[in-house]
Protein backbone atom coordinates (compact mmCIF):
# COMPACT_ATOMS: atom_id res chain seq x y z
CA UNK A 1 0.00 0.00 0.00
CA UNK A 2 1.18 3.51 -0.93
CA UNK A 3 2.51 4.74 2.31
CA UNK A 4 1.40 8.61 1.63
CA UNK A 5 -2.18 7.38 0.74
CA UNK A 6 -2.28 5.26 4.03
CA UNK A 7 -1.34 8.16 6.06
CA UNK A 8 -4.12 10.38 4.55
CA UNK A 9 -6.81 7.89 4.94
CA UNK A 10 -5.55 7.49 8.55
CA UNK A 11 -6.36 11.48 8.34
CA UNK A 12 -9.72 11.12 6.39
CA UNK A 13 -11.20 8.90 8.93
CA UNK A 14 -10.53 11.74 11.71
CA UNK A 15 -11.35 14.48 9.85
CA UNK A 16 -14.76 12.63 8.95
CA UNK A 17 -15.82 12.10 12.14
CA UNK A 18 -14.76 15.30 13.12
CA UNK A 19 -16.66 17.10 10.60
CA UNK A 20 -20.01 14.62 11.13
CA UNK A 21 -19.55 15.66 14.98
CA UNK A 22 -19.95 19.55 13.93
CA UNK A 23 -23.46 18.94 12.75
CA UNK A 24 -26.21 18.10 14.13
CA UNK A 25 -27.76 14.63 13.06
CA UNK A 26 -31.29 16.62 11.90
CA UNK A 27 -28.85 18.57 9.66
CA UNK A 28 -27.13 15.66 7.90
CA UNK A 29 -30.57 13.74 7.69
CA UNK A 30 -31.90 16.78 5.78
CA UNK A 31 -28.80 16.90 3.38
CA UNK A 32 -28.57 13.37 2.91
CA UNK A 33 -24.82 13.28 4.32
CA UNK A 34 -24.56 9.58 5.51
CA UNK A 35 -20.70 8.59 5.05
CA UNK A 36 -19.44 5.23 3.59
CA UNK A 37 -17.45 2.74 6.03
CA UNK A 38 -14.51 2.48 5.10
CA UNK A 39 -14.83 -1.12 4.92
CA UNK A 40 -17.54 -1.23 3.02
CA UNK A 41 -16.05 1.25 0.34
CA UNK A 42 -12.82 -0.72 0.03
CA UNK A 43 -15.06 -4.72 -0.40
CA UNK A 44 -16.53 -2.49 -3.26
CA UNK A 45 -13.26 -1.52 -4.80
CA UNK A 46 -12.43 -5.02 -4.34
CA UNK A 47 -15.12 -6.03 -6.28
CA UNK A 48 -15.34 -3.27 -8.97
CA UNK A 49 -11.77 -4.01 -10.03
CA UNK A 50 -12.46 -6.95 -11.26
CA UNK A 51 -14.62 -5.64 -13.84
CA UNK A 52 -12.45 -3.11 -15.24
CA UNK A 53 -10.45 -2.97 -18.16
CA UNK A 54 -6.80 -4.14 -17.42
CA UNK A 55 -5.46 -2.08 -20.81
CA UNK A 56 -6.96 1.29 -19.98
CA UNK A 57 -6.22 3.78 -17.29
CA UNK A 58 -8.94 4.23 -14.54
CA UNK A 59 -10.54 7.93 -15.40
CA UNK A 60 -12.60 7.91 -11.61
CA UNK A 61 -15.53 9.83 -10.91
CA UNK A 62 -17.23 10.95 -8.23
CA UNK A 63 -20.28 13.44 -7.90
CA UNK A 64 -21.02 13.53 -4.40
CA UNK A 65 -17.55 12.89 -2.59
CA UNK A 66 -17.55 13.99 0.64
CA UNK A 67 -14.28 13.46 2.29
CA UNK A 68 -13.07 10.96 -0.58
CA UNK A 69 -13.64 7.76 0.91
CA UNK A 70 -14.19 6.33 -2.48
CA UNK A 71 -10.57 7.88 -3.71
CA UNK A 72 -8.65 6.16 -0.95
CA UNK A 73 -9.53 2.79 -1.61
CA UNK A 74 -9.41 3.15 -5.06
CA UNK A 75 -5.68 4.86 -4.64
CA UNK A 76 -5.22 2.19 -1.82
CA UNK A 77 -6.67 -0.36 -4.67
CA UNK A 78 -4.80 0.81 -7.80
CA UNK A 79 -1.48 2.50 -8.69
CA UNK A 80 -0.89 6.01 -9.57
CA UNK A 81 -0.02 4.71 -13.27
CA UNK A 82 -2.91 3.27 -13.44
CA UNK A 83 -5.05 5.51 -12.60
CA UNK A 84 -5.30 8.17 -14.96
CA UNK A 85 -7.74 10.89 -13.84
CA UNK A 86 -9.73 11.40 -10.93
CA UNK A 87 -12.29 14.00 -10.28
CA UNK A 88 -14.99 14.67 -7.39
CA UNK A 89 -17.88 16.56 -6.24
CA UNK A 90 -19.08 18.48 -2.90
CA UNK A 91 -21.20 20.93 -2.61
CA UNK A 92 -20.99 21.55 0.77
CA UNK A 93 -18.17 23.72 2.00
CA UNK A 94 -18.46 22.17 5.31
CA UNK A 95 -17.04 19.22 3.88
CA UNK A 96 -15.25 20.64 0.82
CA UNK A 97 -13.05 23.15 1.87
CA UNK A 98 -11.05 20.57 4.64
CA UNK A 99 -11.41 17.44 2.24
CA UNK A 100 -9.93 19.41 -0.31
CA UNK A 101 -6.97 20.56 1.24
CA UNK A 102 -6.62 16.93 2.49
CA UNK A 103 -6.01 15.62 -1.18
CA UNK A 104 -4.25 18.72 -2.55
CA UNK A 105 -1.14 17.23 -2.69
CA UNK A 106 -2.88 14.48 -4.64
CA UNK A 107 -3.58 14.23 -8.29
CA UNK A 108 -7.75 14.26 -7.02
CA UNK A 109 -9.68 17.15 -8.50
CA UNK A 110 -12.06 18.18 -5.81
CA UNK A 111 -14.59 20.53 -7.10
CA UNK A 112 -16.39 22.20 -4.33
CA UNK A 113 -19.70 22.72 -6.62
CA UNK A 114 -22.76 21.04 -7.37
CA UNK A 115 -22.69 18.15 -9.48
CA UNK A 116 -26.17 18.37 -10.93
CA UNK A 117 -25.65 21.78 -11.87
CA UNK A 118 -22.32 21.15 -13.63
CA UNK A 119 -21.45 20.51 -17.23
CA UNK A 120 -20.71 17.17 -18.47
CA UNK A 121 -17.67 16.96 -20.58
CA UNK A 122 -18.84 16.66 -24.53
CA UNK A 123 -15.78 15.15 -25.65
CA UNK A 124 -15.60 11.21 -25.25
CA UNK A 125 -11.48 10.84 -24.19
CA UNK A 126 -12.41 13.46 -21.27
CA UNK A 127 -15.31 11.61 -19.60
CA UNK A 128 -14.85 8.76 -17.24
CA UNK A 129 -15.08 4.79 -16.89
CA UNK A 130 -15.40 4.76 -13.22
CA UNK A 131 -18.32 5.98 -11.42
CA UNK A 132 -18.58 5.14 -7.97
CA UNK A 133 -20.64 7.55 -5.46
CA UNK A 134 -22.93 7.18 -2.51
CA UNK A 135 -25.39 10.00 -3.12
CA UNK A 136 -27.11 12.14 -0.95
CA UNK A 137 -30.50 10.61 0.28
CA UNK A 138 -32.53 13.97 0.17
CA UNK A 139 -36.22 13.38 -0.07
CA UNK A 140 -37.99 14.98 -3.01
CA UNK A 141 -39.93 17.34 -0.58
CA UNK A 142 -36.33 18.73 0.50
CA UNK A 143 -35.40 19.51 -3.04
CA UNK A 144 -37.20 22.68 -4.26
CA UNK A 145 -36.26 24.99 -6.91
CA UNK A 146 -34.46 22.57 -8.94
CA UNK A 147 -37.25 20.15 -8.83
CA UNK A 148 -38.45 20.86 -12.68
CA UNK A 149 -35.11 21.53 -14.14
CA UNK A 150 -33.28 18.45 -12.58
CA UNK A 151 -36.59 16.66 -14.36
CA UNK A 152 -35.55 18.26 -17.28
CA UNK A 153 -31.83 17.53 -17.29
CA UNK A 154 -32.58 14.11 -16.31
CA UNK A 155 -33.92 12.96 -19.39
CA UNK A 156 -31.64 14.71 -21.47
CA UNK A 157 -29.00 12.85 -20.13
CA UNK A 158 -30.04 9.27 -19.86
CA UNK A 159 -33.32 9.47 -21.40
CA UNK A 160 -34.93 8.58 -17.50
CA UNK A 161 -38.25 10.68 -17.09
CA UNK A 162 -38.30 10.44 -13.44
CA UNK A 163 -40.98 11.44 -10.72
CA UNK A 164 -40.88 14.72 -9.27
CA UNK A 165 -41.92 12.45 -6.08
CA UNK A 166 -38.14 10.78 -7.14
CA UNK A 167 -35.10 11.39 -3.95
CA UNK A 168 -32.44 13.34 -5.38
CA UNK A 169 -30.00 9.99 -5.43
CA UNK A 170 -31.92 9.44 -8.66
CA UNK A 171 -31.27 12.29 -10.43
CA UNK A 172 -27.38 12.09 -9.67
CA UNK A 173 -27.46 8.32 -11.15
CA UNK A 174 -29.48 10.19 -14.34
CA UNK A 175 -27.25 13.13 -14.68
CA UNK A 176 -23.75 11.01 -14.60
CA UNK A 177 -24.82 9.13 -17.28
CA UNK A 178 -23.59 11.91 -19.63
CA UNK A 179 -19.88 12.32 -17.69
CA UNK A 180 -19.35 8.21 -18.42
CA UNK A 181 -17.68 6.34 -21.46
CA UNK A 182 -18.89 4.01 -23.38
CA UNK A 183 -18.50 0.30 -21.62
CA UNK A 184 -17.87 2.33 -18.44
CA UNK A 185 -18.74 1.01 -15.11
CA UNK A 186 -20.87 2.68 -12.83
CA UNK A 187 -21.83 1.81 -8.84
CA UNK A 188 -23.53 3.25 -6.70
CA UNK A 189 -24.35 2.70 -3.43
CA UNK A 190 -28.16 3.77 -2.86
CA UNK A 191 -31.39 2.66 -0.51
CA UNK A 192 -33.09 -0.24 -1.34
CA UNK A 193 -36.53 0.93 -1.75
CA UNK A 194 -36.19 2.23 -5.99
CA UNK A 195 -36.66 -1.24 -6.61
CA UNK A 196 -40.22 -1.38 -5.09
CA UNK A 197 -41.45 2.15 -5.10
CA UNK A 198 -43.54 3.82 -8.11
CA UNK A 199 -40.65 6.73 -8.72
CA UNK A 200 -38.29 4.08 -8.92
CA UNK A 201 -39.68 2.20 -12.09
CA UNK A 202 -37.89 4.86 -13.87
CA UNK A 203 -34.20 3.50 -12.47
CA UNK A 204 -35.06 0.52 -13.00
CA UNK A 205 -36.57 0.98 -17.26
CA UNK A 206 -33.30 2.83 -17.20
CA UNK A 207 -31.02 -0.16 -15.32
CA UNK A 208 -32.93 -2.52 -17.97
CA UNK A 209 -32.85 -0.25 -21.65
CA UNK A 210 -30.07 2.50 -20.93
CA UNK A 211 -27.14 0.44 -19.51
CA UNK A 212 -26.44 -3.46 -18.86
CA UNK A 213 -27.48 -4.29 -15.24
CA UNK A 214 -24.39 -6.04 -13.80
CA UNK A 215 -25.12 -6.49 -10.21
CA UNK A 216 -27.47 -5.47 -7.34
CA UNK A 217 -26.16 -6.79 -3.91
CA UNK A 218 -28.93 -6.08 -1.12
CA UNK A 219 -28.02 -6.36 2.55
CA UNK A 220 -30.09 -7.50 4.85
CA UNK A 221 -32.48 -4.35 6.22
CA UNK A 222 -31.25 -4.98 10.04
CA UNK A 223 -27.76 -5.07 8.75
CA UNK A 224 -27.71 -1.27 8.20
CA UNK A 225 -24.31 0.16 6.34
CA UNK A 226 -25.01 3.71 8.44
CA UNK A 227 -24.72 4.35 12.14
CA UNK A 228 -26.62 7.57 11.66
CA UNK A 229 -29.39 6.36 9.14
CA UNK A 230 -31.85 3.62 9.50
CA UNK A 231 -31.76 2.99 5.61
CA UNK A 232 -31.81 -0.47 3.46
CA UNK A 233 -28.62 -0.32 1.27
CA UNK A 234 -28.23 -1.92 -2.18
CA UNK A 235 -25.13 -1.61 -4.40
CA UNK A 236 -25.60 -1.23 -8.37
CA UNK A 237 -22.81 -1.99 -10.78
CA UNK A 238 -23.84 -1.59 -14.11
CA UNK A 239 -21.85 -1.04 -17.45
CA UNK A 240 -23.08 2.12 -20.02
CA UNK A 241 -23.37 -0.04 -23.09
CA UNK A 242 -26.59 -1.70 -24.51
CA UNK A 243 -28.33 -4.84 -22.79
CA UNK A 244 -28.02 -8.22 -25.20
CA UNK A 245 -30.85 -9.88 -25.39
CA UNK A 246 -31.52 -13.08 -22.80
CA UNK A 247 -28.95 -11.38 -20.30
CA UNK A 248 -29.49 -11.97 -16.50
CA UNK A 249 -28.74 -9.63 -14.22
CA UNK A 250 -26.86 -11.33 -11.06
CA UNK A 251 -28.58 -10.65 -7.32
CA UNK A 252 -27.13 -10.97 -4.26
CA UNK A 253 -28.38 -10.91 -0.80
CA UNK A 254 -27.21 -10.80 2.81
CA UNK A 255 -23.44 -11.58 3.74
CA UNK A 256 -20.77 -9.20 2.09
CA UNK A 257 -20.26 -8.54 -1.71
CA UNK A 258 -17.84 -11.39 -1.62
CA UNK A 259 -19.60 -13.89 0.18
CA UNK A 260 -23.47 -12.83 0.33
CA UNK A 261 -25.79 -15.33 1.76
CA UNK A 262 -28.09 -16.03 -1.39
CA UNK A 263 -27.42 -15.40 -4.86
CA UNK A 264 -29.58 -15.92 -8.03
CA UNK A 265 -29.16 -14.70 -11.84
CA UNK A 266 -32.23 -13.20 -13.02
CA UNK A 267 -33.63 -12.77 -16.67
CA UNK A 268 -34.02 -9.55 -18.25
CA UNK A 269 -37.39 -10.39 -19.39
CA UNK A 270 -38.56 -11.33 -15.46
CA UNK A 271 -37.47 -8.09 -14.26
CA UNK A 272 -39.41 -6.25 -16.77
CA UNK A 273 -42.14 -7.48 -15.34
CA UNK A 274 -41.89 -7.72 -11.78
CA UNK A 275 -42.75 -4.31 -10.18
CA UNK A 276 -40.92 -5.67 -7.00
CA UNK A 277 -37.08 -6.40 -7.63
CA UNK A 278 -36.10 -7.02 -3.49
CA UNK A 279 -37.95 -10.33 -3.94
CA UNK A 280 -34.72 -11.30 -5.84
CA UNK A 281 -33.03 -13.48 -4.92
CA UNK A 282 -34.89 -15.38 -2.07
CA UNK A 283 -38.34 -15.44 -3.90
CA UNK A 284 -38.33 -16.93 -7.56
CA UNK A 285 -40.10 -15.33 -10.26
CA UNK A 286 -43.59 -14.74 -9.14
CA UNK A 287 -46.48 -16.63 -11.01
CA UNK A 288 -49.82 -14.68 -11.14
CA UNK A 289 -52.62 -17.15 -9.99
CA UNK A 290 -56.05 -15.99 -10.84
CA UNK A 291 -57.36 -16.23 -6.87
CA UNK A 292 -59.08 -13.19 -4.98
CA UNK A 293 -56.91 -10.86 -3.20
CA UNK A 294 -58.17 -7.76 -0.48
CA UNK A 295 -58.87 -5.59 -3.36
CA UNK A 296 -61.80 -7.97 -4.51
CA UNK A 297 -63.47 -7.02 -1.49
CA UNK A 298 -61.87 -3.96 -0.10
CA UNK A 299 -61.07 -0.50 -1.06
CA UNK A 300 -57.80 0.33 0.67
CA UNK A 301 -56.70 3.93 0.94
CA UNK A 302 -54.17 5.41 3.67
CA UNK A 303 -55.36 7.35 6.87
CA UNK A 304 -55.33 10.90 6.55
CA UNK A 305 -52.41 13.06 6.61
CA UNK A 306 -52.69 15.70 8.69
CA UNK A 307 -49.64 18.04 8.04
CA UNK A 308 -48.91 18.39 11.96
CA UNK A 309 -50.32 16.19 14.35
CA UNK A 310 -48.97 18.14 17.26
CA UNK A 311 -51.34 21.31 15.82
CA UNK A 312 -54.81 19.25 14.46
CA UNK A 313 -54.54 16.27 16.70
CA UNK A 314 -56.23 17.24 20.51
CA UNK A 315 -56.94 15.39 23.59
CA UNK A 316 -61.06 16.48 24.58
CA UNK A 317 -59.12 17.57 27.68
CA UNK A 318 -57.27 20.16 25.52
CA UNK A 319 -60.64 21.00 23.36
CA UNK A 320 -62.03 21.51 26.45
CA UNK A 321 -59.10 23.93 28.24
CA UNK A 322 -59.05 26.03 25.17
CA UNK A 323 -62.59 26.80 24.31
CA UNK A 324 -62.76 25.23 21.12
CA UNK A 325 -66.23 23.72 19.37
CA UNK A 326 -65.70 19.76 20.08
CA UNK A 327 -68.83 19.53 16.77
CA UNK A 328 -65.65 20.65 14.27
CA UNK A 329 -63.36 17.96 15.78
CA UNK A 330 -63.85 14.14 14.91
CA UNK A 331 -62.27 11.40 16.60
CA UNK A 332 -58.81 9.49 15.47
CA UNK A 333 -57.07 6.73 16.75
CA UNK A 334 -54.09 7.32 18.39
CA UNK A 335 -50.55 5.33 16.93
CA UNK A 336 -50.65 1.81 16.61
CA UNK A 337 -48.06 1.47 19.96
CA UNK A 338 -50.33 2.82 21.80
CA UNK A 339 -53.13 0.51 20.75
CA UNK A 340 -52.93 -2.63 21.93
CA UNK A 341 -55.98 -4.34 21.08
CA UNK A 342 -57.49 -5.75 17.40
CA UNK A 343 -61.06 -4.64 19.02
CA UNK A 344 -61.78 -0.72 19.51
CA UNK A 345 -65.53 -0.44 21.34
CA UNK A 346 -67.37 2.43 21.42
CA UNK A 347 -68.91 4.65 23.58
CA UNK A 348 -72.57 6.07 22.97
CA UNK A 349 -71.23 9.03 21.19
CA UNK A 350 -69.48 7.00 19.06
CA UNK A 351 -66.11 7.71 20.53
CA UNK A 352 -63.81 4.85 21.05
CA UNK A 353 -63.37 3.07 24.36
CA UNK A 354 -59.62 3.53 24.90
CA UNK A 355 -57.78 5.16 27.49
CA UNK A 356 -56.52 8.48 25.93
CA UNK A 357 -59.31 9.65 23.49
CA UNK A 358 -58.17 12.16 20.39
CA UNK A 359 -60.07 13.93 18.11
CA UNK A 360 -58.63 15.95 14.98
CA UNK A 361 -59.60 19.22 13.80
CA UNK A 362 -62.71 18.45 11.02
CA UNK A 363 -63.61 22.12 10.29
CA UNK A 364 -64.49 22.99 6.38
CA UNK A 365 -65.96 26.44 7.40
CA UNK A 366 -63.98 29.58 5.82
CA UNK A 367 -61.49 31.62 8.17
CA UNK A 368 -64.56 34.59 7.67
CA UNK A 369 -66.99 31.86 9.22
CA UNK A 370 -64.79 30.99 11.63
CA UNK A 371 -64.26 34.07 13.11
CA UNK A 372 -68.00 35.04 13.52
CA UNK A 373 -69.12 31.68 14.94
CA UNK A 374 -66.47 30.36 16.93
CA UNK A 375 -63.80 33.02 18.12
CA UNK A 376 -61.35 30.57 20.07
CA UNK A 377 -61.12 28.45 17.11
CA UNK A 378 -60.18 31.18 14.67
CA UNK A 379 -57.47 32.66 17.75
CA UNK A 380 -56.73 28.84 17.60
CA UNK A 381 -56.10 28.85 14.11
CA UNK A 382 -54.21 32.48 14.06
CA UNK A 383 -51.68 30.42 16.38
CA UNK A 384 -50.81 27.46 14.27
CA UNK A 385 -49.85 30.18 11.11
CA UNK A 386 -48.19 32.21 13.89
CA UNK A 387 -46.53 29.03 14.84
CA UNK A 388 -45.72 28.12 11.01
CA UNK A 389 -47.90 25.35 10.55
CA UNK A 390 -49.83 26.58 7.48
CA UNK A 391 -46.12 26.87 6.08
CA UNK A 392 -45.46 22.85 6.21
CA UNK A 393 -45.47 20.94 3.30
CA UNK A 394 -48.98 19.51 3.21
CA UNK A 395 -50.57 22.71 4.54
CA UNK A 396 -49.52 25.66 2.22
CA UNK A 397 -50.17 23.13 -0.68
CA UNK A 398 -54.12 22.96 0.56
CA UNK A 399 -56.71 25.41 -1.32
CA UNK A 400 -57.33 26.35 2.94
CA UNK A 401 -54.56 25.21 4.95
CA UNK A 402 -56.21 24.06 7.76
CA UNK A 403 -59.11 21.39 5.69
CA UNK A 404 -58.28 17.36 6.38
CA UNK A 405 -58.70 15.04 3.70
CA UNK A 406 -61.49 13.64 3.87
CA UNK A 407 -62.24 10.07 5.54
CA UNK A 408 -64.71 8.29 6.85
CA UNK A 409 -64.33 5.83 9.67
CA UNK A 410 -64.83 2.00 8.45
CA UNK A 411 -64.99 -1.46 10.35
CA UNK A 412 -61.43 -2.61 9.35
CA UNK A 413 -57.97 -0.78 9.51
CA UNK A 414 -54.48 -1.82 9.12
CA UNK A 415 -51.50 -0.71 10.42
CA UNK A 416 -49.22 0.82 7.92
CA UNK A 417 -45.56 -0.43 9.46
CA UNK A 418 -43.99 -2.89 11.71
CA UNK A 419 -41.18 -5.03 12.77
CA UNK A 420 -41.36 -8.68 12.48
CA UNK A 421 -39.98 -11.31 14.72
CA UNK A 422 -40.23 -15.01 15.21
CA UNK A 423 -43.45 -14.26 17.38
CA UNK A 424 -44.80 -11.22 16.56
CA UNK A 425 -45.74 -10.04 12.33
CA UNK A 426 -45.42 -7.25 10.70
CA UNK A 427 -48.78 -6.03 10.43
CA UNK A 428 -52.09 -6.23 11.96
CA UNK A 429 -56.06 -5.55 11.43
CA UNK A 430 -57.80 -4.11 13.71
CA UNK A 431 -61.68 -3.92 14.18
CA UNK A 432 -63.35 -0.43 14.74
CA UNK A 433 -66.74 -0.25 16.33
CA UNK A 434 -66.70 3.21 16.95
CA UNK A 435 -66.51 6.39 14.35
CA UNK A 436 -62.60 7.03 15.02
CA UNK A 437 -61.03 7.70 11.78
CA UNK A 438 -57.32 7.00 11.45
CA UNK A 439 -53.86 8.71 10.60
CA UNK A 440 -51.97 7.97 7.69
CA UNK A 441 -49.87 5.22 10.18
CA UNK A 442 -52.97 3.22 9.53
CA UNK A 443 -54.60 1.89 5.87
CA UNK A 444 -58.09 1.99 6.05
CA UNK A 445 -59.94 -1.09 4.56
CA UNK A 446 -63.83 0.08 3.25
CA UNK A 447 -66.12 -3.18 2.59
CA UNK A 448 -66.77 -3.29 -1.55
CA UNK A 449 -70.68 -2.48 -1.80
CA UNK A 450 -72.04 -5.72 -2.89
CA UNK A 451 -70.67 -6.87 0.46
CA UNK A 452 -71.74 -4.03 3.09
CA UNK A 453 -75.16 -5.73 3.63
CA UNK A 454 -73.94 -8.83 5.71
CA UNK A 455 -71.90 -6.41 7.78
CA UNK A 456 -74.78 -4.17 8.92
CA UNK A 457 -75.69 -5.13 12.41
CA UNK A 458 -73.76 -8.31 12.12
CA UNK A 459 -71.13 -8.64 14.95
CA UNK A 460 -70.30 -12.16 14.42
CA UNK A 461 -69.44 -11.95 10.71
CA UNK A 462 -67.04 -8.72 11.57
CA UNK A 463 -65.42 -11.17 14.17
CA UNK A 464 -64.98 -13.30 11.50
CA UNK A 465 -63.43 -11.26 9.13
CA UNK A 466 -61.10 -10.06 11.44
CA UNK A 467 -60.21 -13.30 12.60
CA UNK A 468 -59.44 -14.33 8.89
CA UNK A 469 -57.64 -11.17 7.88
CA UNK A 470 -55.07 -11.51 11.04
CA UNK A 471 -54.69 -15.18 9.46
CA UNK A 472 -53.13 -13.94 6.74
CA UNK A 473 -49.70 -15.07 6.95
CA UNK A 474 -46.52 -12.35 7.53
CA UNK A 475 -44.78 -13.96 4.59
CA UNK A 476 -47.56 -12.93 2.11
CA UNK A 477 -47.70 -9.70 3.37
CA UNK A 478 -43.98 -8.92 3.54
CA UNK A 479 -43.61 -10.39 0.31
CA UNK A 480 -46.25 -7.77 -1.00
CA UNK A 481 -44.96 -4.26 0.93
CA UNK A 482 -41.11 -3.32 1.39
CA UNK A 483 -38.55 -2.80 4.08
CA UNK A 484 -36.59 -0.23 5.29
CA UNK A 485 -33.30 -0.10 7.68
CA UNK A 486 -33.16 -1.76 11.01
CA UNK A 487 -36.35 -4.36 9.54
CA UNK A 488 -39.04 -2.13 8.95
CA UNK A 489 -41.92 -3.25 6.84
CA UNK A 490 -44.28 -0.41 5.36
CA UNK A 491 -47.37 -1.47 3.22
CA UNK A 492 -49.23 0.92 0.75
CA UNK A 493 -52.87 0.82 -0.05
CA UNK A 494 -52.13 -0.50 -3.57
CA UNK A 495 -49.79 -3.16 -2.21
CA UNK A 496 -52.02 -4.58 0.56
CA UNK A 497 -54.78 -4.65 -2.19
CA UNK A 498 -52.76 -7.65 -3.70
CA UNK A 499 -52.44 -9.47 -0.68
CA UNK A 500 -54.18 -12.91 -1.14
CA UNK A 501 -57.56 -13.35 0.99
CA UNK A 502 -58.66 -16.56 -0.56
CA UNK A 503 -60.06 -17.44 3.27
CA UNK A 504 -61.66 -14.01 3.15
CA UNK A 505 -63.81 -14.81 -0.36
CA UNK A 506 -64.70 -18.03 0.90
CA UNK A 507 -66.23 -16.23 4.08
CA UNK A 508 -67.90 -13.14 2.57
CA UNK A 509 -69.13 -15.47 -0.42
CA UNK A 510 -71.31 -18.10 1.60
CA UNK A 511 -72.28 -15.18 4.15
CA UNK A 512 -74.43 -13.60 1.10
CA UNK A 513 -78.06 -13.91 1.33
CA UNK A 514 -79.14 -16.89 -0.37
CA UNK A 515 -80.03 -15.40 -3.80
CA UNK A 516 -76.62 -14.86 -4.55
CA UNK A 517 -75.11 -17.69 -5.98
CA UNK A 518 -72.06 -19.39 -3.30
CA UNK A 519 -68.91 -19.25 -4.65
CA UNK A 520 -66.35 -21.50 -3.28
CA UNK A 521 -62.49 -20.93 -4.31
CA UNK A 522 -60.18 -23.30 -4.10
Amino acid sequence: MNIKINSLENQRQLLQVELDSLKTKKERNRLGQFSTPTLLANSILKYTSSLLSKNKKIRFLDPAIGTGVFYSALSQKFSLEKIGASKGFEIDKHYGIPSKNLWNSTDLDYAIDDFTMATPPKNENDKYNLVICNPPYVRHHHITEKKEQLKYLSKKSANINLSLLSGLYCYFIALAHSWMKTDAIAVWLIPSEFMDVNYGKAIKEYLLDEVTLLRIHRFEPVDTQFEDALVSSSIVWFQNKKTINNYKVHFTYGGTIDFPNCEKNIPIDILKSEKKWTRFPLLNERIEINKPKLSDFFSIKRGIATGDNSFFILSKEEIEERGLPIKEFKPILPSPRYIKDIEILTDEEGNPKINHQLFVLNCSLDINRIKSKYLKLYDYLEEGIKRGVADRYLCKNRKIWYIQEKREESFFYCTYMGRSTSDKKAFRFILNHSKAIVSNSYLILYIKPEFKSILSNNLEIRDKILEVLNKITNSSMIEEGRVYGGGLHKLEPKELANVSAVDLANLLYTSLSSNVTVKKIA
